[in-house]
């Protein structure tokens, strides 16, 4: 298949995607992926989104060329897509505006979302204070421990909080609580799931929403240097921002590089890198959708760790895993020390303070420039700021917050 027509009518990516739910769920789905060919087709729909887009989320973001960053690793010339200058502080307005926009289309009144490091359950928050929707976010009780600051934000923003505390705690056990509530709730809920992954049509559709992210990053580093990039990075998690800088770029002669969490490593088992641990990273099925996923040995969902709360997942995407197959995007890690490093690091250097999430991509590169010639050009995705993850990192590095280091 090539990569220009994909999924097809089904939601398979190649052996992956498709919709694996039940039977209960069933026509919320249908009703959702025909609303949505009909939204996509409506050009009334998509000026209203591209207009929110510009005048609301604060779009076409910046393309910040890292001077300091450059300078210091030698090599590649860097470029940063400035995602954490959209409003909420993250590429997750993008999606939530779309859906948000869809919801009201199919005549719901309430959404309900789940949310890791919480910048997509801000998002949330935000477009349904927007739109006039009442707003659940699903949230585990580890992350809200990790994220407290955008827990705060949700409920000023008029959304109800509801902590998870099954299983680990964490985004997983968020997404079951949040599909649990939209199977209950049907009639006048939308899931606003936020990330490229679940059953179709939500990869698709996620995908298409942030689509816009490659699109203005392929028009500014035209503008900026006249030609293409060699490299695109971004972090991978479910794979949203990542699949939103890849797609523009899907046809051109760029290599594609997507970043999971490699945890504490990847032989102790205390990561979320799918593609990295070929014992426990097998295909399979979670969350509505076929993809790889992180399980035991007798297929159960493993657990995962990463210091970021927003990479912390045991499935990838089904469009990457299919990118990945076919041979048009590679995948690798960066460790929490990796990415505590390049968090540190891109703010001395650029001030620029890049989610943890983010700061697996810029890890990356850290790697990766200074064995690129001078004339290379990379765009690192800066997926969100970094701002929410302060306590975090105060933590793991043991600095006091009230006090000297």
């Amino acid at each position: 298949m090539n990569p220009t027509h994909i999924p097809d009518r089904r939601g398979r990516f190649g052996s992956y995607g498709g919709i694996f739910v039940p039977e209960t769920l069933m026509p919320a789905v249908e009703e959702l992926a025909v609303a949505y060919d009909e939204a996509h087709a409506d050009a009334a729909f998509l000026a209203e989104f591209e207009h929110l887009l510009r005048t609301y989320a604060g779009r076409p973001t910046p393309l910040t060329f890292a001077r300091r960053l450059t300078a210091d690793l030698g090599g590649a010339k860097i470029y940063l897509k400035r995602e954490d200058l959209a409003h909420t502080g993250a590429h997750k307005i993008n999606n939530a505006l779309g859906q948000a926009l869809l919801a009201r289309r199919m005549g719901k009144s309430r959404i309900v979302a789940e949310t890791g490091a919480g910048q997509h359950g801000v998002a949330s928050a935000t477009v349904a204070a927007l739109l006039g929707l009442a707003c659940v976010v699903y949230m585990g009780t580890e992350d809200m421990r990790r994220q407290r600051i955008n827990v705060f934000r949700m409920r000023l923003l008029g959304a109800e909080v509801r902590p998870v505390d099954a299983g680990s705690r964490t985004l997983k056990d968020a997404i079951n609580e949040a599909i649990r509530d939209w199977v209950t709730n049907v009639a006048d809920t939308h899931y606003l799931l936020g990330s490229a992954l679940g059953p179709h049509p939500y990869p698709v559709m996620v995908r298409d929403f942030q689509s816009v992210i490659g699109k203005e990053a392929r028009e500014q580093i035209l503008q900026a240097e006249g030609e293409l990039p060699d490299l695109c990075i971004a972090c991978v998690g479910g794979g949203s921002n990542a699949i939103g800088l890849f797609h523009a770029f899907r046809n051109d002669p760029v290599e594609l590089l997507g970043v999971e969490a490699g945890g504490m490593g990847i032989e102790g088992g205390q990561h979320a890198a799918r593609f990295a641990d070929p014992e426990r990273g097998r295909l399979g099925v979670l969350h509505g959708t076929q993809t790889y996923v992180l399980q035991t040995r007798d297929g159960q969902i493993a657990l995962t760790h990463s210091v970021s709360a927003g990479l912390d997942y045991a499935a990838i995407g089904p469009e990457h895993a299919y990118l990945r197959e076919i041979g048009r995007a590679g995948y690798t890690y960066a460790t929490d020390d990796e990415a505590l490093d390049a968090f540190q690091r891109l703010s001395r250097l650029e001030g620029i303070m890049p989610a943890l999430e983010s700061a697996h991509a810029v890890a990356e590169v850290i790697k990766r420039a200074p064995d690129m010639p001078p004339e290379s050009l990379v765009i690192v995705n800066i997926s969100g700021r970094g701002d929410k993850d302060i306590f975090t990192v105060a933590e793991v590095l043991d600095i006091d917050l009230g006090g000297e280091e």
